[in-house]
């Protein structure tokens, strides 16, 4: 399970180097292939390739026709390219999701259970200060006893 936040940086070729707790954890687990997308353009999101094939089976049982469907797979394959991790344990990020996240330079890279997301820094603390924790978010997770 991936957990926590490491700031780190994207170089000028739109490699992320891995952070060392994370890289640990992936290759104990998992391999050198990942699956790279976004849902939303805001963030790029890295799933060790065992990890998306869990999300295509879950996709599968839902009928072709679905609208949701459609516009998740649209989105997730726009920005969504298969990466290999180098030997230095660094991804390349696609270029279109790099540009549409802003996601060069300083960045942080965040441990979300099955995946890691990439965010960039400046954009991420502004999100936060924008949208807090409310009573009702609170209560939300209350639902499901934290």
């Amino acid at each position: 399970m991936f957990r926590g936040n490491h700031p780190t940086r994207v170089d000028e070729k739109g490699r992320l180097k891995l952070p060392a707790d994370f890289k640990r954890r992936i290759d104990e687990q998992y391999g050198s292939q990942f699956f790279i997308t976004s849902k939303d353009g805001k963030v790029a999101e890295i799933y060790p390739l065992q990890e998306w094939e869990k999300v295509e089976q879950k996709l599968a049982q839902i009928p072709n026709m679905n609208p949701a469907k459609k516009k998740f797979l649209d989105r997730v394959n726009y920005y969504g390219q298969m990466v290999e991790m180098d030997a230095q344990g660094r991804v390349l990020l696609p270029q279109i999701l790099r540009e549409s996240a802003q996601v060069t330079g300083d960045v942080v890279v965040f441990g979300m259970q099955s995946y890691l997301e990439v965010a960039n820094h400046e954009a991420f603390k502004q999100n936060m200060e924008l949208n807090p924790m409310t009573a009702e978010d609170e209560q939300a997770l209350a639902e499901f006893g934290l």
